[in-house]
């Protein structure tokens, strides 16, 4: 419906014809308007559920357990939800209000654009179902593995006031729905309010990525990296906003021009779980040296992942 409305927005009515130009601004409109209604959808969805669970009682399911389970439930939960790293983030900004470990909040943030239902049925089409579990396999045990090395940081002192856990619930009574409900438009409308220009920001610089840096300018980049084609990969893959189903694709193009498995992977990791719209919407929640942070830890996490691709190709295909 969506895709629908945009398309004659730009098609038809601005009576763009389709190039760089009307590829950019389609993009730019469709994903800050999905954005911006999973963002305040979400957050009331949260909100509202919040005042039917006590903070306490949401902490300390995820985070009063053995070391690494609250990860484990954050990535899976994460594995199941079909959004891509900028859509991802309401969730996790409702993860760090309800009080729970950034480090778990992490790991659903990783693992939510890096695998879900869609990508696996992409994946199986394209790749075959080998490729797919390891692929999955490997995905999820990123966002556990990275969100266990942040969540050891001690990092709350780099996330905003805005995004922390308050006391805003603490006493509340509800009555009846419409007052839960209220308590969740507040919240979202709040939320939104706050970070709306960095979303803009975020998905303007993707919209330009989209539409002016044409595909065969990334194979070149990656096939010219020789031992290095893992981190090139990876570096090229974050400026990309895309989900991974989108870039499957490309991946398998990759592939089949003689690119390393591992490559070819860690290329569509990098543009699913990292990406400069993504990091741009997190500095309203976090300080820059956090964004530094959680980028790098992942980065390094899917390149050594690459590489083990590439160590395996023979055995895998």
């Amino acid at each position: 419906m969506l895709q629908e409305l945009v398309d004659t927005l730009i098609y038809e009515i601005m009576e763009l014809e389709s190039g760089r130009l009307a590829d950019a601004l389609h993009f730019f409109v469709y994903d800050s308007v999905k954005i911006f209604l999973l963002l305040f959808f979400m957050i009331l969805a949260v909100g509202f559920l919040r005042t039917y669970l006590p903070k306490r009682k949401v902490k300390d399911f995820l985070t009063g357990r053995r070391t690494g389970v609250g990860n484990i439930l954050a990535a899976l939960f994460g594995s199941i939800t079909p959004f891509c790293s900028c859509s991802s983030i309401p969730l996790f900004i409702g993860f760090l209000k309800t009080g729970i470990n950034p480090g778990i909040a992490f790991s659903f943030l990783i693992t939510s654009p890096l695998v879900n239902e869609y990508l696996v049925v992409v994946m199986l089409g394209m790749f075959g179902l080998k490729i797919t579990a390891l692929y999955v396999l490997s995905g999820i045990t990123i966002g556990v593995v990275a969100g266990m090395i942040l969540g050891n940081m001690n990092l709350e002192k780099y996330i905003e006031k805005t995004a922390r856990s308050d006391d805003s619930m603490k006493d509340a009574k509800y009555s009846n729905i419409k007052e839960r409900f209220n308590f969740g438009c507040m919240e979202a409308s709040g939320i939104t309010k706050k970070i709306w220009l960095w979303i803009f920001a975020g998905v303007g610089i993707g919209a330009l990525i989209h539409g002016y840096v044409p595909d065969d300018a990334i194979q070149k980049l990656i096939s010219a990296g020789g031992i290095f084609t893992v981190p090139a990969a990876v570096l090229i893959g974050v400026p990309i906003y895309a989900n991974c189903a989108a870039v499957v694709p490309v991946a398998v193009v990759l592939f089949e021009k003689g690119v390393p498995l591992g490559t070819a992977l860690a290329f569509m990791m990098s543009s699913a779980a990292l990406s400069f719209p993504e990091a741009v919407i997190l500095r309203s929640v976090m300080k820059l040296k956090l964004i530094l942070i959680f980028f790098g830890i992942v980065a390094v996490s899917i390149i050594a992942t690459g590489y083990l691709f590439n160590a395996l190709q023979t055995l895998i295909l």
